[in-house]
């Protein structure tokens, strides 16, 4: 629900709002990655890399839709994959041009809206969206959207912010929504955009009504996972669709067809090559999160051992009482930070070893 009477914000929720959508997100471009990464607390890179685990890769064709300034977009490239960005935002796109695009297997842009999409009947091998679904209104609509053009079968891979759900963070996790993020948002040249995403993600929910809404559209959910005790999800669902199409008469149609041979080998060299390039990343992977929890382990002990000093020495310092308590703050929001960071990081790092 929208929290306040602001015209501005209160068009940002409308049914279909793409210029709404478009100016806000025009507005906000310049910091936007930098404003992302400090309300996750550094780990949304981490999020998208598991979205992208889950787009098959056999996949030949697919969309990041909402892609924003493309940040979804490098771990989704492969070569004799076509990849495409698409945004409502003109200036998020050119930003995402300038970062990624180029010539090859690069990821190809266009700028539309997610309840037209350019794109013909089953033609996408697979959709990723990230932190953009909640944007789109009425959803039942933009689902059916993405079902019209994703093949029978085919992958849908949904990242978004959630509310709480209940339990002993919810408090914590309902604070940071409505305090942090729009504190935050002050950073930002639009700081109406900040309250719009904290009553929006308020709005969208724990996820339970859009599990509802994906079924509804003839989507059968196969993965749900959670980050961040919750504030974040990520969902994986499949498009149900024949296995084999009929056309007139009862014959096999010309799409349901068995492949050429030639196609099908040069699809299992395709993946073959996949997974090989796969291994890489998880193998990079793997030692940034490694080398990322040694110096977050570092930090943390160092701050540690500074508090500790700073008790002995505390007394004999040119410091007003104002100031100790001050120090004591910041030392102590440190160990908590960095204490967390080095527990996810480690948590990440277990997981991609037992990958390998």
């Amino acid at each position: 629900m929208p929290s306040t009477d602001d015209p501005t914000h209160q068009s940002r929720f409308a049914p279909q709002a793409s210029r709404a959508m478009a100016g806000m997100f025009d507005d906000v471009s310049g910091r936007y990655d930098l404003l992302n990464r400090l309300m996750t607390l550094g780990q949304d890179g981490a999020w998208r890399a598991a979205m992208w685990r889950e787009v098959p890769e056999e996949a030949r064709v697919v969309l990041d839709l909402c892609t924003g300034s493309g940040v979804s977009l490098p771990g989704l490239r492969r070569a004799g994959r076509t990849v495409i960005g698409m945004d409502v935002s003109l200036r998020m796109l050119e930003h995402a041009q300038d970062a990624y695009g180029g010539a090859g297997w690069a990821p190809r842009f266009a700028c539309a809206d997610g309840f037209r999409l350019p794109v013909r009947d089953q033609a996408l091998s697979a959709i990723t969206i990230a932190f953009g679904i909640r944007n789109l209104r009425p959803r039942p609509l933009a689902i059916a959207e993405l079902a019209r053009v994703l093949e029978p079968d085919g992958t849908l891979v949904i990242l978004e912010a959630a509310a709480p759900r209940g339990g002993a963070f919810a408090p914590v996790h309902a604070a940071h929504l409505r305090h942090v993020v729009p504190a935050l948002g002050r950073l930002s040249p639009d700081p109406s955009a900040y309250r719009y995403l904290s009553d929006s993600i308020f709005e969208f929910g724990d996820g339970t009504e859009f599990e509802r809404e994906l079924e509804a559209a003839g989507f059968r959910i196969t993965t749900r996972r959670s980050f961040l005790l919750g504030a974040t999800r990520l969902w994986t669902a499949r498009r149900s669709g024949p296995a084999l199409e009929l056309g007139h008469g009862g014959q096999e149609s010309a799409s349901s067809a068995p492949a050429p041979v030639h196609l099908a080998m040069g699809r299992a060299g395709f993946a073959q090559r996949s997974l090989a390039e796969r291994a890489d990343r998880d193998a990079e992977a793997a030692a940034w999160a490694l080398s990322q929890t040694l110096v977050s382990a570092a930090l943390t002990f160092a701050l540690v051992w500074g508090g500790r000093e700073f008790a002995k020495s505390a007394a004999l310092l040119p410091l007003s009482p104002s100031h100790r308590p001050l120090v004591w703050l910041l030392i102590g929001v440190g160990v908590i930070a960095f204490g967390a960071r080095t527990c996810l990081l480690g948590l990440r790092l277990l997981r991609l070893s037992a990958r390998e």
